[in-house]
C-alpha cells in the first residue's frame, strides 16, 4: 500500500528527517492511535512501540483485501448482530450485491451507532431512516449498493459529499486507504465526526463545507460518492477526480433522480445510467442553481404507465427502490405496451416499488389515487395484515414527522380492473412517497397506470 504524505499527515503523523544513504527519505511518526487505520500486517510490527516510524510513504506488501475495520470491536457482541446479519443476507446480498468485500464490511459496520436512539431498533431494516437537519442516512442495500459501484480498492483515496451520519464514510473506511467526507450541515458534521472518532475509523477526515466545490486541498481523488442530489453534477467534482477515476451521483429533478456512474476518460466523461432513486437535495450553490423547482401545489406521478425506460431497457424512469419486480410486455395491457409485475413466493419478503413527488398540504387536502390492478395466487404474508396495497407516507419540511395511510387491501384474484381510493393529506405535509406492492403477500401483483389527483384544500 503507498501511502503519500498527505495521507500520513492526515493519519496524525509528525515530519521527520531520517538518516541513510544518498537521499534523506522524509519519515513520519505515527502514534499508536493511527496504527488502526493502517494494514494489519503493518500494523502488527509497528504495534509494539508506542510511536512507529513510516519512511517514503511506502507500506510492505501483503495488505488484506479487507482493511482492519473498528466496526468489527463495535459490532462483534452487540445484541443488533443478528439483525446486522439477517440484513445482508436478506436486504442487500439477496437484492444483487455480490462483491464480497462489500458484504464483509455491511456485516461489521454498526448502523445503530449512526442513528439516533430512537431510531435504533429500526437501524437493521432496509429503509432510509430521519438523523435531523432535513437529512436522512440510506437505507443499507443502497449504500451496499453505491459502495459496490464504486469499486472500492485497498489504495483509494475516496471524497464522500454528505457526510450525513457517517454511515457511508464509515462502510468505505474497511475497503480503501482513505475517505475525506464534508457536510454542508455543521451540526450533523460535528456529531458525525465525533461518532467517527468515539468508534475508532482513523482513516476518515471530515470537514464542514459546501460539497459543490469539492476539496481542492485534498485532490485528486480515485472515486467520489454523492449522497445527495444536484440537478447536474457539479464540474469541481469532475476536475479533481483522477483519469480512469469513477463518479457515483445521483442526478435529476428534485422527485426525477437517477444514479449513475461516472468514469473520467481522456478528460471526458463516460456514463452509465444505474438506477431511479431518490436522495435528498444537495443543498448550498447546488440548490441556489437548480432550474426545476418542484410545485406542490399540484402533485402528480412521473411515468404511470411505465413506459418510459432508462437506457438498459428493463427500468422504468421515476420509479425506485424496486424489489421482485419486472416489466411485462402484452397485448392485454390496459395501456400502452407494458405493464408493472411484482411477485413474491416467500412470505414477509418485499415486493414492491415507490415514487416520491412533492405536495403542499397547505394548497391540497385530499389525494385520490388510482391504478389498473390484475392479481394471481395470491396468499398472506407473515401476518393476516401483509396483502396488496398501496400505501402514501406523507413528510413535513424537515422529515421529522411523517404519517402512512394505505388504500386496499386487495385479497380477492381478479382479472384487469380499475382501483383506486382517497386520502387526507396533512396540512404540514410538503411531500410524499406512494408505495406500490404485495406488502409481505405472496402471488402475483400486475400494475399499470398508477396515478394522483389532487383535492385543493
Amino acid at each position: 500500500m503507498n501511502y503519500g504524505n498527505r495521507e500520513l499527515q492526515d493519519l496524525g503523523g509528525t515530519a521527520v528527517q531520517g538518516r541513510g544513504a544518498g537521499r534523506r527519505p522524509r519519515c513520519w511518526l505515527i502514534a499508536g492511535r493511527g496504527l488502526a487505520s493502517l494494514p494489519a500486517l503493518t500494523a502488527a510490527v509497528l504495534a509494539p512501540g508506542l510511536l512507529s516510524v513510516i519512511c517514503g510513504g511506502t507500506v510492505a506488501a501483503g495488505e488484506p483485501s479487507l482493511r482492519p475495520s473498528p466496526g468489527r470491536q463495535a459490532a462483534g457482541a452487540d445484541r443488533y448482530a443478528e439483525a446486522r446479519e439477517r440484513m445482508v443476507r436478506e436486504d442487500i446480498a439477496a437484492s444483487g450485491v455480490t462483491d464480497a468485500r462489500v458484504l464483509e464490511s455491511m456485516r461489521l459496520t454498526p448502523r445503530h451507532e449512526f442513528v439516533p436512539p430512537a431510531q435504533r431498533p429500526l437501524a437493521y431494516f432496509d429503509m432510509s431512516l430521519p438523523i435531523g437537519r432535513r437529512q436522512t442516512i440510506s437505507g443499507p442495500f443502497v449504500v451496499a449498493y453505491m459502495t459496490e459501484k464504486l469499486d472500492p480498492r485497498p489504495t483509494d483515496r475516496v471524497l464522500e459529499i454528505g457526510t450525513g451520519s457517517g454511515y457511508q464514510a464509515a462502510v468505505l473506511a474497511p475497503l480503501v486507504g482513505m475517505v475525506y467526507s464534508i457536510e454542508i450541515e455543521e451540526t450533523l458534521g460535528r456529531r458525525a465526526a465525533a461518532t467517527l472518532r468515539r468508534l475508532g475509523y482513523d482513516n476518515i477526515v471530515t470537514r464542514i463545507g459546501d460539497g459543490f466545490a469539492g476539496w481542492p486541498e485534498k485532490a485528486p481523488f480515485d472515486k467520489v460518492i454523492v449522497t445527495c442530489s444536484p440537478e447536474r453534477v457539479p464540474q469541481p467534482l469532475v476536475d479533481q477526480l483522477v483519469e480512469g477515476g469513477l463518479l457515483v451521483i445521483p442526478v435529476g429533478e428534485r422527485y426525477e433522480q437517477t444514479l449513475v456512474l461516472l468514469e473520467k476518460t481522456s478528460g471526458g466523461l463516460v456514463r452509465t445510467e444505474l438506477v431511479p432513486s431518490l436522495f435528498v437535495p444537495m443543498t448550498g450553490r447546488a440548490e441556489a442553481a437548480r432550474v426545476e423547482q418542484p410545485d406542490g401545489s399540484r402533485p402528480q406521478l412521473a411515468n404511470a404507465g411505465f413506459e418510459e425506460l432508462l437506457p438498459d431497457g428493463q427500468t422504468p424512469t421515476a420509479w425506485y427502490y424496486g424489489r421482485q419486480e419486472s416489466l411485462v410486455a402484452a397485448e392485454d395491457t390496459p395501456e400502452g405496451s407494458r405493464h408493472l409485475l411484482l411477485e413474491n413466493r416467500e412470505p414477509g419478503r418485499p415486493a414492491h416499488i415507490f415514487q416520491g413527488f412533492p405536495v403542499d398540504g397547505r394548497r391540497v387536502g385530499r389525494l385520490a389515487v388510482s391504478l389498473d390492478l390484475r392479481l394471481r395466487d395470491l396468499g398472506p404474508g407473515q401476518s393476516r395484515a401483509e396483502w396488496p396495497a398501496v400505501a402514501v407516507r406523507f413528510f413535513d419540511r424537515q422529515r421529522q414527522r411523517s404519517v402512512r395511510t394505505a388504500i386496499g387491501p386487495w385479497r380477492v384474484p381478479s382479472d384487469w380492473r380499475r382501483v383506486g381510493g382517497s386520502v387526507a393529506v396533512p396540512g404540514w405535509a410538503r411531500e410524499a412517497i406512494i408505495q406500490v406492492g404485495l406488502m409481505g403477500g405472496t402471488g402475483r401483483m400486475e400494475v399499470d397506470r398508477v396515478e394522483i389527483e389532487p383535492a385543493q384544500r
